[in-house]
């Protein structure tokens, strides 16, 4: 016989919008005058868990069905107006004031946080080691939203699958057979998410699933809190515990570097303490605070006051070029998002939600896509401009006014127009890689499998050339590829993301070393006339044990290598600096001393392996102890380190002489 369910109840709990309001505050305050993260979010998190599952639960029991058109318009009906309005002015402002640089990226998370899943959009940024450069994003706050907003997705379905459970399996209780579902999925997350965690933290942290305990643990509380019952005494104590706990989060722990696993438990614990106490604390309970009248009206307008606090941050740092904020700046910030948040929940926000559902189920979808069009609208519309500027890019001729490395050749006699544009331009550049990208042909981060493809001539080369290693190998396959257009050369890639040609174990992912020792039987096999490869790292200007282990090895097998002086690693992004110097790049030149030595680290290299030639491009790249970011009208970087494709190509006939030369040498 089934027991009789204590009736989940729907009620204002007024020290909840008080902690909305710390958490919101909290969240703020790190990011603008600390740099980091406070926690709050994972505090938003656990409310966001209780309040949703009393919703749900309170409206089953009243009405014996879950109605989903209802539950997701009314959803919608909170989430979109304000956040797509935020979204639009942001897209304004991103394509008024940040650099042409961070466009492409920019849009990308746009639509990824107006679709909600901006979260897994940082989560594949966060292992693609071409990613690790780029700028801080507007909209990447956008994360905890999108991962709120698949919650309140799924959450509906995990109900009824209890609701099934309780009907036709369990029979015994609904609230028993809610609390068994939703203790075996916290159960299953967190045990994910401490793994998750200490494998790939930097995931973990986006990943909707090593987070869902944190809200499922939420609606626990929401079945159990009833059965809690404190002494005054304790609950002054817990409450006021409970607090600080909440606020000490960001000062005691490394957020941003070890949450989400059981970290996290640190600051729900805290929530947890505050939700039981309730408002059973007297007048020296903490619910006198949380609950006082401007705490509650902060807790109202959080939600506007998380999405409003970063973007002006980042615009901040963008239009005023501080790298830190005042105290009184932070202050005009925080002031300005609640100020905004105020303004458009109480015009916008509050008049909507009062819209019902059942009764204007129209006007409340006519309102969404309201709200929805212009943002998609506008977005589509830029991206489309970046779109036929990647055209235009492919397009690019070296001609007069694109000679590029030809100004400094002795091949022939070049002269440079002066006064065009700049290419690739700075919207383009981080675009300009080697095709081995978009074809999916260089191995990402975090795995170790050797991926091969072929460029050139494909139908019987007179020569094959393997380019081995990491992002600095991969960035000279345009060069190759142009001089293969003269000559029968096939060339084979064989490149990873952020993983040298290496015996070393010193610094380097396992899913790399793992990657090196697969990719010499490969070599072997293959048994190319030349592997490509960096000759030393640019950046330290040293040429480690282990790329001469490697080249050792293939010694030993009579496969020569041509290994050439990695380019200057620089200290800022010169697609940034040209943009903002276009009519005076000069402005943007290193001395070369700072950045790349006249005398490279293979001139120090004691015992050189007899089957290593050796090149050097420096006088390339810099020229009178200066070091440029554009030469013969040609944007030399696509970021601080990596060399443009349009680049690139424009060495070939610098390099083509010293390729053949090495691969007749082989023939003989």
């Amino acid at each position: 016989m089934k027991q009789q369910d204590t009736l989940i109840q729907k009620k204002f709990r007024p020290e909840i919008e008080g902690v909305r309001a710390v958490a919101a505050l909290l969240v703020a305050i790190y990011h603008i005058w600390f740099g980091k993260v406070s926690g709050g979010v994972d505090v938003f998190f656990i409310v966001s868990g209780f309040l949703i599952t009393t919703s749900i639960l309170s409206n089953y029991q009243r009405t014996g069905k879950i109605v989903f058109i209802t539950y997701y318009l009314n959803l919608m009906k909170r989430l979109i107006p304000l956040g797509f309005l935020v979204l639009v002015l942001i897209t304004i402002a991103s394509y008024l004031f940040l650099p042409q640089i961070v466009w492409s990226e920019t849009i990308k998370q746009l639509f990824a946080s107006a679709l909600y899943y901006e979260n897994w959009q940082l989560a594949f940024n966060s292992v693609d080691y071409l990613a690790q450069n780029n700028e801080a994003s507007p909209v990447q706050h956008f994360w905890a939203m999108s991962l709120q907003g698949q919650f309140y997705l799924i959450w509906p379905v995990v109900m009824l699958i209890a609701i099934f459970l309780d009907k036709y399996i369990i029979k015994k209780s609904f609230r028993t057979s809610v609390l068994m579902v939703l203790i075996t999925l916290f159960t299953i997350s967190i045990i994910y998410s401490i793994y998750k965690t200490s494998a790939n933290q930097s995931w973990a942290y986006f990943d909707t699933f090593a987070r869902v305990w944190e809200f499922t643990l939420g609606g626990i509380l929401a079945l159990t809190i009833f059965k809690v019952h404190l002494k005054e005494s304790i609950a002054v104590i817990l409450g006021w515990l409970g607090l600080v706990i909440i606020i000490s989060t960001g000062l005691l722990l490394p957020v941003s570097t070890v949450f989400p696993g059981y970290a996290a438990l640190y600051p729900i614990t805290g929530v947890i303490l505050i939700m039981i106490s309730g408002s059973n604390g007297g007048r020296f309970g903490v619910h006198n605070i949380l609950a006082s009248k401007p705490l509650t009206s902060l807790g109202g307008i959080s939600y506007g006051i998380y999405l409003f606090h970063w973007p002006i941050l980042v615009f901040y740092y963008e239009i005023s070029e501080k790298a830190e904020v005042s105290f009184l700046h932070g202050l005009l910030i925080i002031a300005v998002s609640i100020l905004l948040s105020y303004i458009v929940t109480s015009l916008i926000e509050k008049p909507i939600r009062s819209v019902s559902v059942q009764s204007n189920r129209p006007k409340v979808i006519a309102i969404i896509f309201a709200f929805m069009i212009p943002m998609l609208t506008v977005n589509s519309l830029w991206q489309l401009e970046v779109k036929s500027s990647e055209v235009e890019l492919t397009n690019i001729v070296f001609d007069l006014e694109y000679p590029g490395a030809m100004v400094f050749s002795q091949i022939d006699d070049t002269q440079m127009d002066e006064g065009v544009e700049v290419r690739p331009n700075p919207l383009q550049s981080r675009q300009d890689k080697p095709v081995s990208y978009p074809d999916g042909c260089h191995q990402v981060q975090g795995e170790s499998e050797v991926i091969k493809c072929e460029y050139g001539v494909m139908d019987d080369p007179e020569y094959v050339i393997a380019i081995v290693g990491g992002s600095h190998s991969a960035q000279w396959l345009p060069t190759l590829q142009t001089i293969s257009e003269t000559e029968s050369i096939k060339i084979i890639n064989m490149t990873k993301s952020a993983c040298r040609f290496t015996t070393s174990e010193d610094d380097i992912e396992e899913d790399c070393q793992n990657w090196n020792k697969k990719v010499i039987p490969e070599l072997v096999e293959l048994n190319p006339d030349l592997v490509f490869a960096t000759a030393d790292i640019g950046s330290t200007q040293t040429i480690p044990n282990g790329y001469v282990e490697q080249w050792k090895k293939l010694e030993e097998h009579n496969i020569s290598v041509f290994a050439i002086r990695d380019n200057a690693w620089l200290n800022f992004d010169p697609a940034v600096c040209a943009e903002e110097n276009y009519s005076n790049y000069l402005e943007c030149s290193v001395d070369q001393e700072d950045v790349l030595p006249k005398v490279g680290a293979w001139d120090k290299l004691d015992n050189k392996p007899s089957n290593v030639f050796y090149y050097d491009l420096s006088e390339y790249f810099c020229e009178d102890g200066r070091c440029d970011i554009v030469v013969g009208n040609i944007l030399v970087y696509r970021d601080s380190h990596h060399i443009t494709a349009t680049y690139a190509r424009s060495l070939a006939p610098v390099l083509k002489p010293y390729i053949m030369n090495a691969l007749k040498e082989i023939d003989k």
